[in-house]
């Protein structure tokens, strides 16, 4: 078997931070870290005296235009309508004024001066005519004061919409079921537009994160299942699966992320940012001969090694199968119990002398090894450090 062993972290599917959009004190925090709420719950609340003074003003303002605008439909267009009638009556009186002044004046009875006040109270009421003509146009539905009137309704009603919007900016509500993974503030601080007050893990599947090590992303497919343990309870193991692998690599760390999910329920003790112990199985064989990779020379798929021989150092090329940074299976060209030499300087057809005691881990430059079929547990397994 050989498998990939590396760091990863808990992680939700969405995480938000929570934060103001206006400049105020907060008046209460209503939850504490670790508690679950739901969508449109309160979390934190603002001073609001002058927002609602503001509002209060606001909805006065909208009254009184909408007082003036009802006014100009019922009393003000009677009223213009009234004033236009006894304006048509006095024009009726003054132009028959007028021509019974003219009259007497052609037969002498009355004075051209007579005839000029009289022209001149015609011009009057014809004037006064226009005028409560005019007045009752504007007082119409689609009339100038009317216009106006309801521009200046609409003007009090933005602003009090605006006023309201500003309150309820007072409170800060959930954007959906959550849980509090951090609170961060405190009644009477002070806070600004963009200071994130409280941090949200919303309501969601937990996810695992690792960062792994781009040399190994050949060996990661995604539904690859991994066993995994964390730092804080080490005999409590579970699995995960691999169920994306990001498109990216990480240019200046070099790592890919990938990302796991749990099959089943997830243990009770899982927080967020916890750190785990992931070990994926990336390829299984029941039995594998294998040879420690400081004894390879070349790369891909098939390499040359060295072994002893009678005495001496043959070279020999062999056919590669699994490979780790330690270890490589080898498919063909060895076979059990034959002594491979580590981290020699020596060539083909030199003397050797092979020291079948040295360590691989820590080779000699005159050390040596078995090929021997290992359990790929041991022999196969790729280790990340943190």
């Amino acid at each position: 078997m050989r498998t990939l062993q590396f760091s990863g972290r808990v992680a939700t599917l969405s995480r938000v931070d929570v934060g103001s959009t206006m400049t105020g004190r907060v008046l209460e925090v209503a939850v504490a870290e670790g508690a679950h709420v739901t969508k449109g719950e309160a979390l934190v609340r603002l001073e609001s005296g002058e927002l609602r003074a503001a509002l209060e003003q606001a909805q006065a303002s909208e009254r009184q235009a909408a007082a003036r605008l009802t006014g100009l439909r019922s009393t003000g267009r009677s009223g213009a309508q009234a004033t236009l009638a006894q304006a048509d009556s006095v024009l009726v009186a003054a132009q028959a004024d007028l021509q019974r002044t003219r009259d007497l004046v052609a037969k002498g009875f009355l004075s051209e001066a007579r005839l000029d006040d009289a022209q001149r109270g015609s011009a009057v009421a014809r004037a006064q005519q226009a005028a409560a003509r005019a007045q009752s146009a504007a007082n119409a539905d689609q009339g100038t004061d009317v216009t106006q009137a309801q521009a200046q309704l609409a003007v009090t009603a933005s602003a009090t919409a605006a006023a309201r919007a500003r309150l309820d900016q007072a409170v800060l509500s959930a954007p959906a079921d959550a849980r509090v993974l951090a609170r961060l503030v405190e009644p009477g601080q002070i806070v600004q537009p963009g200071r994130a007050l409280l941090s949200l893990a919303l309501a969601g599947p937990l996810l695992l994160v690792a960062q792994v090590d781009e040399r190994f992303l050949e060996q990661l497919q995604v539904g690859q299942v991994a066993s995994v343990l964390a730092d804080a309870f080490p005999n409590q193991r579970f699995s995960a699966r691999v169920q994306s692998i990001s498109p990216l690599v990480d240019a200046q760390r070099g790592a890919v992320e990938v990302k796991f999910s749990l099959p089943q329920a997830p243990p009770a003790f899982l927080r967020e940012d916890m750190t785990l112990s992931i070990e994926v199985e990336t390829a299984r064989r029941d039995t594998a001969l294998v040879v420690p990779a400081s004894a390879l020379r070349g790369d891909g798929s098939s390499a040359t090694v060295l072994v002893e021989r009678d005495g001496r150092a043959e070279a020999r090329k062999v056919r590669l199968g699994l490979r780790t940074l330690e270890a490589a299976e080898v498919l063909d060209g060895l076979a059990a119990g034959d002594t491979v030499l580590l981290g020699t300087t020596a060539k083909p057809g030199q003397r050797v002398r092979a020291d079948l005691k040295t360590s691989v881990a820590r080779p000699s430059t005159q050390g040596a090894r078995n090929a021997t079929r290992e359990d790929a547990g041991s022999a196969l397994t790729n280790a990340m450090g943190r």
